[in-house]
């Protein structure tokens, strides 16, 4: 009797598995090929595995969609199994500091991508060109890894491709102008660059789109970044700070929708046109280090109450005056 009872339990315990075997033998290959002694202590193979840490399962199929965790203590590269996950919608592997090698070619057979992030590891090599062929992907985030070389020129032209942060990389050369062509299934892309070796203009064709927020701050660029601005746009946040840019800023125009505006340490000539005060959710403004000279624009129009801005802001400059600064004369 003992003896059936444990044959019906076992029997209880593997029918209620809801995990495709398929799926779990990729997840159980992912785990060992770290070369921890027990990585993802949590992956036992006695357990479903959609209850597994950090996986998620389709509610009605049970396919894994989803692969989302951050651990201290996986060591090794991204196994290439991943691939082998078919239905794989959202893949996060964040702040995995002893993740390290290239990111694996294999990735672009998960033709089912959504979301892809790697951010906060060692990963290292290019930023792929065969990412171009995750038709699906909506937003891509390799942040605060230690990637080299340029941006492939097909990447911005993935057909759904809304969110793409490269920032605090060793990116080199120059932004490819097929950024220009950006999201073409999306109104309002953000493009997130900062804190890598970037150099050359800014493609004129970044004028056409209408960015939700666009940040290449801490660069080696040089040229016109007015093209970002424009009366019409709903672009929120404009960070260019820390380049070579050299423009004339009495020549920009603003959006209302702006609440953070930073393009300090540059170049940049002239005035401050008034029409920055229609600007009324800014909260976030500094013009500092630069080459502007004139009179501040003092109606501001703010939503939200700002007890105006701090001198810190406008401070050197040709000859900025003004409050915060000294009356002009």
């Amino acid at each position: 009797m003992l003896i059936f009872l444990l044959f019906i339990s076992i029997h209880e315990l593997y029918a209620s598995e809801l995990c495709h075997p398929n799926d779990k033998s990729a997840l159980l290959a992912f785990k060992q090929s770290f070369s921890n002694p027990n990585p993802l202590p949590s992956w036992d193979p006695s357990f479903d595995c959609c209850d597994w840490y950090g996986v998620k399962c389709n509610e009605t199929t049970n396919y894994v969609i989803g692969l989302d965790f951050t651990s201290d203590y996986l060591n090794g590269s991204i196994p290439s199994s991943l691939s082998k996950i078919k239905h794989l919608q959202n893949l996060r592997l964040h702040k995995i500091p002893n993740l390290v090698g290239e990111i694996p070619s294999q990735i672009q057979e998960l033709s089912h991508l959504i979301s892809l992030e790697i951010s906060w590891t060692n990963i290292s090599g290019p930023v792929p060109d065969f990412l171009a062929n995750l038709k699906s992907l909506m937003f891509l985030d390799l942040s605060f890894n230690r990637l080299s070389g340029s941006i492939p020129p097909s990447l911005p032209i993935m057909p759904f491709l809304n969110i793409i942060d490269l920032s605090r990389n060793q990116l080199t050369g120059s932004i490819p102008e097929s950024f220009g062509q950006m999201a073409q299934a999306s109104k309002f892309p953000a493009l997130i660059l900062s804190h890598n070796w970037f150099s050359g203009n800014i493609p004129v064709s970044l004028g056409d789109i209408n960015f939700s927020r666009i940040d290449v701050s801490r660069n080696n660029l040089s040229g016109d970044a007015s093209v970002l601005f424009g009366k019409g746009k709903i672009t929120d946040m404009i960070l260019i700070s820390r380049n070579n840019f050299e423009f004339d800023f009495s020549k920009v125009s603003f959006m209302e929708s702006l609440i953070a505006l930073d393009i300090s340490h540059n170049k940049i000539y002239g005035r401050i046109p008034e029409q920055i005060t229609d600007a009324v959710y800014l909260q976030e403004l500094n013009m500092s280090y630069n080459r502007l000279c004139g009179k501040i624009p003092s109606d501001w129009k703010l939503r939200y109450k700002k007890d105006g801005w701090d001198n810190s802001s406008f401070f050197h400059n040709r000859c900025l005056c003004g409050i915060p600064l000294d009356p002009c004369k």
